[in-house]
Order: C-alpha cells, then structure tokens, then sequence
C-alpha cells in the first residue's frame, strides 16, 4: 500500500474536517495495513473524535484502498 494513495484518501475527507476547525495528518502506513493518523485543530481534543476516525475517516480509507485493515490515531 503506498503512502501517496493514502494521502489521496485523506484529501477528500480534509473539508469535512476542517469545515469544524480541525484536520488530519498522515503519520505512517505499515506494510500489514494500518494507517496511523494525527488529528489536529479542534479534532485533537473533540470527544467525537473516536466517532470521527471510525466512521469518517476509516470508512472512507477502507473504501478508497481495500487493503487498509485499520486507522490508529497517535
């Protein structure tokens, strides 16, 4: 999986994120699937944030490139 199609991804969901004041970064992609993330602005201490990484931003992931198993916030 390469990192530049995972930052693809994340470039659509950027809007939605930062239309409420917050973003996110690409931190790593493993080789076993796992996208690591940081999310930023009012994303980083959002108590939906959890509900914004599954629903949002891995959904979104998992179906742009299928071989992401999971988004891991750091």
């Amino acid at each position: 999986m390469d990192k530049e199609r995972v930052q693809e991804a994340l470039d659509k969901i950027r809007p939605a994120l930062q239309a409420d004041g917050g973003d996110v970064e690409l931190v790593e992609v493993t080789d076993d699937g796992v996208v690591k993330v940081a999310l930023q602005g009012a994303c980083r201490g959002c108590p939906m944030s959890q509900l914004t990484l599954a629903n949002g931003v891995e959904r979104v992931l998992k179906q742009e490139i299928p071989e992401v198993q999971r988004v891991e916030p750091v």
